[in-house]
Formats: structure tokens, C-alpha cells, sequence
């Protein structure tokens, strides 16, 4: 299907190349009623509140919401999945929209985002989100997630010392990563193998036509790390 017209960003650093897309909709399915008013707040309230720069405004869609979206074909359709970091909510919020029959844990510890994120969910509507003020690796013990997820958080020798022990057996770490993360897997691996974290790839994802694939890099958890 050859790319739809999109509108000229010009010099108005706010007007989203995708806004008025019709494929957005399309993409989102179920989701979009959610989705669009999440984007709306963003866009109203995002820079005000310190959560996304000036120039990321009229980029939201690529750059933060599909990339988002991009992970999750990787998650379950049910259970839980516990999102680190969240920050503004991305990709939690998302991920939510997304799986409905999902329980989304959005985890942060800075209690301005932590607030915002409430504001989100009571917002877009969505019943199917938790809002917890931790740091990940404060909830060691207190949650067993199918998947959990991670955005911008930390290097993954960081990430997986903080999350592994979140994730049940046969659970997945998902970590939505830049343009260095083979590299970065690569030297993750002991860290891995410690924390009981197997089978690390690289995917790169994609959404929509035109948009950049976003890289997620996915690690299992094989089995419990021994006790020393």
C-alpha cells in the first residue's frame, strides 16, 4: 500500500506530520479512543509538565507512541505486564490501550510522574493499569510479571539486575533500545547469565510504513539465579 500524504511541517515545530493520518486509527484499532486522548495530553500538557521536550511535541506519534506500540506483538495478551521507568507513560500507557485483558503495572518513583501517570489513566479511561510509586528494584518479591517492560531506563546490565527478579519463569524482559543495542546485549551477557536471563535477541519492529523500526531486545527467564 503506497505511503498516504502527510502534511508539511514547515517551521511549526508543533504540527505533527502524522496528525489527521487515517492509518494511525487503523493501527490502533480498539485502542485509538485511549491512545488519541493520550496523545492529546501530551500534546496539551507534556512540555508544561516537564515530560517531553519542546521539539518532541510535534513528533509524538513516530517518535514515542508507534515506537511504543512497537513492543507489543512481543507481550502476552493476558496476565501481567509490568512497565519500569514509565515516566510519561510511554510505553505503558500504550501497552495498556493495547491489551485490554492485560494488568499493566506502571512503576516510577518520581512522584510529579507518578502523579501525571494517574491523571493519564483516569483520563484515557483505561481500567486495566496500576499505578505504583518504586523503584524496580524496591518490588523484588512483590511481583510476579508475565513480561516487563522498559524504555530510555537504563543500560541493560543495569536493567536486568533490576528486573530480572520481577519476572516469573518462563517470563520476558523486553527493552526497547537505540541504535547500539546488539552491542549492548553483547555485554549484558554475564549479567544474563547471573540473573537467570536466557535466549537474548535483537528484533527490529515496525509499525507503520514510513516510520523507523524500533529495536526491542527481548531476554527469557530461564530459570532462578542460584543464591550465593
Amino acid at each position: 500500500m503506497p505511503d498516504l500524504p502527510r502534511a508539511d511541517i514547515a517551521s511549526d515545530l508543533l504540527l505533527d506530520p502524522w496528525e489527521g493520518d487515517p492509518r494511525l486509527a487503523a493501527f490502533f484499532g480498539g485502542a485509538w479512543d485511549a491512545v488519541e486522548m493520550f496523545h492529546r495530553l501530551l500534546v496539551d500538557e507534556g512540555e508544561l509538565r516537564g515530560l517531553v521536550g519542546p521539539r518532541e511535541v510535534g513528533r509524538l506519534w513516530e517518535r514515542h507512541l508507534l515506537n511504543s506500540a512497537a513492543v507489543v506483538p512481543f507481550l502476552p495478551e493476558t496476565g501481567l505486564i509490568v512497565d519500569v521507568g514509565s515516566g510519561a507513560g510511554l510505553p505503558g500507557i500504550v501497552i495498556a490501550a493495547m491489551r485490554p485483558r492485560a494488568e499493566v503495572v506502571l512503576v516510577e518513583p518520581m512522584e510529579r510522574r507518578v502523579a501525571w501517570l494517574h491523571d493519564a489513566v483516569e483520563r484515557t479511561g483505561l481500567t486495566n493499569v496500576e499505578v505504583r510509586r518504586a523503584r524496580a528494584q524496591e518490588l523484588d518479591g512483590a511481583l510476579e510479571a508475565d513480561a516487563v517492560t522498559a524504555r530510555a531506563v537504563a543500560p541493560l546490565e543495569k536493567l536486568y539486575r533490576w528486573t530480572a527478579p520481577l519476572v516469573r519463569d518462563g517470563g520476558s524482559v523486553l527493552a526497547m533500545k537505540g541504535a547500539r543495542a546488539a552491542e549492548e546485549l553483547a555485554a549484558a551477557a554475564q549479567v544474563m547469565r547471573s540473573v537467570g536471563l536466557i535466549d537474548g535477541q535483537v528484533h527490529e519492529a515496525s509499525t507503520i510504513d514510513g516510520t523507523e523500526p524500533t529495536r526491542v531486545v527481548s531476554a527469557v527467564r530461564g530459570r532462578s539465579p542460584r543464591v550465593r
